[in-house]
């Protein structure tokens, strides 16, 4: 899922575990200075026990978390990534 190996110091992907949430988080150099990087969160996926399914979120320009349409839950993590990497509505990666 990851940009090819060339283009990684100006674009690049990361993921971050934290509890049962998984985020997927775009990390590129500051414009205004590129010695640093700005991270920001394009997808978060959240694990329920009790529905043995993930939630796939989305965040928007107000900053919060929406679930994702038109597949706002996935059985397992790997098809949370393939609907993350597919993008069909433009939501994480603009």
């Amino acid at each position: 899922m990851r940009p090819p190996a060339a283009v990684r110091t100006q674009l690049d992907l990361d993921i971050r575990v934290a509890d049962q949430s998984v985020q997927v988080i775009e990390v590129a150099p500051d414009f205004r200075d590129p010695t640093e990087t700005i991270e920001t969160p394009a997808a978060k996926a959240t694990y329920v026990k009790k529905n043995q399914r993930w939630k796939i979120y989305w965040m928007r320009s107000d900053l919060k978390w929406h679930a994702y349409m038109p597949e706002p839950e996935a059985r397992t993590i790997d098809d949370v990534l393939a609907i993350v990497h597919a993008d069909k509505n433009c939501c994480f990666f603009g």
